[in-house]
Parts: C-alpha cells; structure tokens; sequence
C-alpha cells in the first residue's frame, strides 16, 4: 500500500479548481475509438473516505478484458486533499488513485472511474481529468446521472437512451441487466461513446455494475480499514 501526500500546489479552493479544469478540458482526446472490448487489459479504480478522519483510500484493480480474472492490483492512502463540492470530486481522488494506478506491476490498459468523464458541468469529470493526466484511455460508469436527464431504455440488457445537458448528448443510460436500473456511460478520454458502452456492457456480465468497479470497490474498503487505525496514530 503506497501511502500519498497532498501534491505541493494542489488547488485548495473552488475557484483554483474549476480553473485547473477549464485548462486541461482542452486536452481532452475525443477522436480515437479506444481499445476494443474483450483485449488486453482493463483496470477498475474507486476510492472509500473516512471523512472523520479525514482518510481516503484508493484501489486499482487490473482485469484480464477476455476472462475478467484479476492479474494485478494495488492500493494507496492519504488524506483528504479537497472539501467536498460536487464537480470537483476529482481533486479529492486523483492523487491517491494515480498513486495506486502508479503502483501496479503493468500497464493499465483501459481505465474504468466509478463516475464521470463529459457527464460534468464542465464536461471534465475524474475520468477526463485522470485520462489527461496519464495519457491512458479512460470511461466514466456511473451509478446516477447526476444533473442530467434521460428517458429510460427499454427492458432488455444492452438498450441505452441518451444522457443529455439540453440537446447535447454527454452519455448514455445503459441497461447492463433486464429491467435493472441503468448505469451511466460517459467518455473520459481516447474513446468513442459506442465502445464505452461495448466495454461497460462486456465487463458487467452477471451484475448492474461492472466487474472492474466491483473489485475495486471491495478493494479499495479493504485498504481504508487497514489504513485508518496506522494513519490516524500518527
């Protein structure tokens, strides 16, 4: 476990972070489709937070894309680097989750968030903002559409309706099981809207979500209650 300090410099208000993210928004890749579901590898990362101790964990789990067996994964701890405030999540996760990406033994791949990459008031959520800072193909697979609409897609597995901001299309709602609430696709960046949802819908077999944020959810539990009692003696 790779214990993380704040970056020096690290944006400490709002104001400091949506500049950061009206900067590097222009970096973000929307031209490449991305690797093909079902190849290589692909990695979950998701963090956990003990606020009151003002601890956060992050995991990364790597995935074989064909099989969906775990091949290598790693976890990092540190303080809570930013307050709460919805949109700027990401710089309350970033340094611990690159941290961790840092820490495995091989290349990501594909990179799955627990969250939004377009899907953001400033179409720049964590999975834009990681893809930007590591140059590595990452989606967005949410659990709620946050301040979008949609209109639900039919029953059966694989049907999706768009995510929009207005008329702009920024995801996808994704049913990932029959009758099952959807998930919430978006792109990060270096891949097209269709092969997030290929990729989603390949990773999420057997359960509404994917199989990378699964493992990496239960991981990244794990490492906030083994972190918690050494950090908070410090």
């Amino acid at each position: 476990m790779t214990t993380v300090r704040t970056p020096a410099g690290w944006p400490a208000t709002e104001e400091e972070a949506g500049a950061v993210q009206d900067a590097l928004r222009t970096k973000v890749v929307l031209d490449e489709a991305g690797p093909p579901p079902g190849t290589g590898h692909v990695t979950g990362v998701d963090v956990a937070y003990d606020d009151e101790r003002d601890v956060v964990a992050a995991a990364a789990v790597v995935l074989d894309a064909a099989t969906l067996d775990v091949v290598a994964e790693s976890t990092a701890v540190g303080r809570i680097s930013f307050p709460y405030v919805p949109g700027l999540l990401a710089f309350r996760e970033i340094p611990t989750v690159l941290a961790a990406l840092e820490a495995l033994p091989r290349t990501p791949g594909l990179v799955v968030c627990d969250g939004y990459g377009l899907a953001h008031p400033r179409r720049f959520g964590l999975a834009s903002h990681l893809g930007v800072l590591t140059g590595l193909p990452v989606i967005g697979v949410a659990k709620n559409p946050f301040t979008f609409t949609y209109e639900e897609p039919a029953a059966p597995r694989g049907s999706a309706s768009p995510l929009l901001a207005g008329h702009e299309e920024v995801g996808r709602a994704l049913r990932t099981r029959d009758a099952v609430k959807p998930v919430f696709v978006s792109v990060g960046h270096r891949v097209s809207l269709d092969n997030a949802c290929a990729h989603t819908l390949a990773l999420a077999p057997a359960y509404r979500l994917p199989e990378t944020t699964r493992r990496a959810d239960a991981l990244c539990r794990r490492a906030l209650r083994e972190a918690v009692p050494a950090l908070t003696a410090d």
